[in-house]
């Protein structure tokens, strides 16, 4: 038991007179710190004499923001750090936070600005071979790099431009004469760039359309919400062959992920009979050749539905896939007449059930924790060294293997031992891990198995932000307008293309791209659009 401390009462202005007398035998570093020290404690003062002021506000305050990185799940469990070597290659499944972030992430070099227009400046007395001015010598010589300026302008989302045509009048026989319109200026409102925009804000960014309309309308440009609607929805119908195409090469994938996540729609008329009342925004993520291609589906149905009808475009001769998804029943499809499928697990959610208990058994999830930790640091490091997949699995054979070996003997000790009671939190963590030990480890004997389903959980963060932003969908068609975006958005993101871009060029080549949509895909709608130009 701690010794009580002696109380002493001060008030901030008699601390901060000790302060300064203490300042001549002080530096003016000591002097710093310790001015700051008392200011935070008149500070933490006046709010805990507030009595609006929560526990849980001060702790926000006082301590970091939590992470779920292994050594900081330990740390609060009271067990010692791990290994940071270990921890720095594992990143265990996370994404990379700022502060791990690569120096000279602060800046953007002239490189990074894909989107930006491309200006050529030619000097404005000198050219190439001239005499030098300055010495009158030399001759002048153009240089590889030249020197690169960065402007950046502000402008509304959407912009305007009103045409005046001048029209003339005959006094003789009335005939009215107009101006032609200049080149590029259709008849149209809206063009093609208005659409996208509006549809990339919306379904990509999660801005919904009143908050476009707040934001044009004090930037003079009127822009109601209904109208946006009209747009995008019109808009919906010309594109609708590229994400169907889309559906159809999923099927085809090697492995496909899949999760779902609420959604709320307002009008939604369900088949007779049904009794579910839950609403879902199902993800599926299909990766093929190197390539990704993220689908969403939103409705009554939940993600093992939603794969299923995709899969029914799967062609027969094709070989098993492997499905990979956390451990619901809901989220494994019933599989067409002729398709095969091996079931992968994601070790994510496994990891999660112990992080989740390791305040209470600090010392068992810590080995758990960790043992998962180094497997997650191979699978990093065979994607630094940019290993083929049968490479790979072998280094994961060989590092890895024995590392889940043991793991899983432990797992079965903690029972047969009885130093694990099964109805208790670390319990339940490792029956799960157990039941869903062959779907785990898949990626030891399988060279296309990924150890996690992270990447359609990210995928499904653009329809949390839909739903926290917007809140629900008016009608099921409004759902379906919004999958189609999404869909082709997100698709053209992994793809490394410029989605606004994209959305714009699929409209102006509507024709083409019903003739031929596997021709505009997100990674060869660039060669269509040379090839429609010729």
């Amino acid at each position: 038991m701690k010794p009580a401390m002696d109380r002493i009462d001060l008030g901030t202005e008699e601390l901060n007179q000790l302060l300064e007398r203490a300042r001549e035998l002080l530096s003016e570093e000591d002097y710093r710190k310790l001015k700051a020290a008392v200011d935070t404690l008149e500070y933490l003062t006046e709010l805990v004499a507030d009595k609006d002021t929560t526990i849980r506000h001060l702790r926000q305050l006082l301590l970091p923001a939590s992470t779920e990185k292994t050594k900081d799940v330990l740390a609060k469990a009271g067990a010692a750090a791990a290994n940071p070597t270990t921890e720095s290659k594992a990143k265990d499944g996370q994404e990379q936070t700022k502060d791990e972030a690569q120096p000279g992430h602060g800046r953007n070099g002239a490189d990074a600005f894909t989107g930006a227009e491309k200006v050529d400046v030619p000097h404005q007395d000198l050219k190439h071979g001239d005499r030098c001015p300055e010495c009158g010598k030399g001759n002048v010589y153009g240089q590889k790099e030249p020197k690169v300026l960065v402007r950046i302008v502000g402008q509304a989302p959407l912009a305007a431009t009103v045409y005046s045509l001048e029209r003339l009048r005959c006094g003789a026989c009335g005939q009215v004469f107009t101006a032609e319109e200049p080149e590029g200026v259709g008849p149209e409102k809206y063009d093609e760039t208005a659409s996208a925009m509006i549809a990339q804000l919306k379904y990509g960014s999660g801005t919904p359309f009143y908050r476009l309309e707040q934001l044009e309308r004090h930037l003079g440009i009127p822009l109601p919400a209904a109208t946006q609607w009209e747009i995008v929805e019109e808009a919906a119908e010309v594109i609708k062959p590229a994400r169907d195409e889309l559906l159809r090469q999923a099927a085809q994938g090697e492995v496909l992920h899949n999760d779902d996540t609420g959604m709320r729609v307002l009008r939604l008329a369900r088949e007779a009979g049904d009794q579910r009342t839950g609403v879902f925004t199902s993800g599926i993520v299909a990766t093929m050749q190197g390539r990704q291609i993220a689908l969403y589906f939103t409705g009554p149905k939940h993600a093992g539905e939603n794969l299923a009808e995709v899969l029914k475009r799967r062609a027969a001769e094709l070989p098993s896939l492997i499905q990979m998804s956390d451990a619901l029943s809901r989220n494994v499809p019933k599989l067409p007449a002729g398709v095969e499928m091996l079931l992968a697990r994601c070790l994510a959610h496994g990891r999660r059930q112990f992080v989740e208990v390791a305040q209470n058994f600090p010392d068992q999830c810590r080995y758990v924790l960790e043992t998962l930790g180094e497997v997650y640091g191979y699978d990093a490091e065979a994607r630094e060294r940019g290993l083929s997949p049968e490479e790979r699995l072998r280094f994961h054979q060989e590092n890895s293997q024995p590392l889940m070996d043991t793991l899983h003997a432990w797992l079965e000790a903690q029972f047969a031992e009885r130093k694990a009671e099964p109805n208790s939190g670390l319990g339940k963590a490792i029956t799960y891990l157990l039941r869903h030990w062959k779907g785990l480890t898949l990626f030891l004997r399988d060279a296309r198995a990924p150890l996690d389903n992270n990447l359609v959980e990210r995928a499904l963060k653009r329809a949390v932000l839909h739903r926290k932003n917007a809140l629900f969908y008016r009608t099921l068609n409004g759902a379906q307008v919004g999958d189609l975006f999404m869909s082709l958005i997100h698709t053209a993101e992994l793809c490394g293309a410029n989605s606004f871009d994209y959305l714009t060029e699929l409209q102006r080549h509507g024709r083409e791209l019903a003739a031929n949509p596997a021709a505009w895909m997100p990674w060869n709608y660039r060669e269509a659009i040379a090839r429609a130009e010729v």
